[in-house]
């Protein structure tokens, strides 16, 4: 590991410990040319997947596109950013847990919506009004009953 004071090739390893529930691992190194203390992180690389979109095109899977637009949904809703997160860590991990190094875009948003509908209606409806881009009021009405009915 080159050392980011003095650019020196070798370095020394004085600790090493897991870190986010054994997902990386966070090593303390020592320069041995200029003695300065510097911290690494190792981590497993995953295989990347692609997301599919409406359009057709492909991009890389974004974990933050789906915190953003669940953060957006939820916003000043009584739920904390741990909740969130952790739906979040679910969605993904349900997602590489697949075969398939892609996925649709309507698969991962007919996954948040599941999440959402069942943590807050409101949120739900938010998250699936921009979603399901509802043209006007009738198609909105029509998801607030079908919520009714299914409570």
């Amino acid at each position: 590991m080159r050392c980011p004071f003095c650019l020196h090739s070798d370095s020394k390893v004085l600790d090493s410990r897991q870190t986010e529930e054994g997902a990386s691992i966070r090593r303390r190194r020592e320069c041995t040319a200029c003695s300065k203390r510097f911290t690494t992180y190792e981590r497993l690389d995953e295989m990347p997947f692609l997301v599919i979109k409406k359009d057709g095109g492909r991009e890389a899977f974004s974990r933050t596109k789906i915190l953003n637009g669940m953060m957006r949904a939820c916003e000043k809703r009584p739920i904390s950013m741990e909740t969130i997160e952790g739906i979040v860590d679910e969605i993904e991990r349900e997602i590489r847990s697949g075969l398939d190094r892609e996925v649709t875009s309507e698969h991962i948003g007919e996954l948040v919506m599941d999440k959402l509908r069942e943590l807050d209606d409101v949120a739900y409806v938010r998250f699936a009004s921009v979603y399901r881009q509802f043209k006007d009021i009738d198609r909105f009405i029509e998801e607030l009953q079908r919520i009714r009915k299914g409570k």
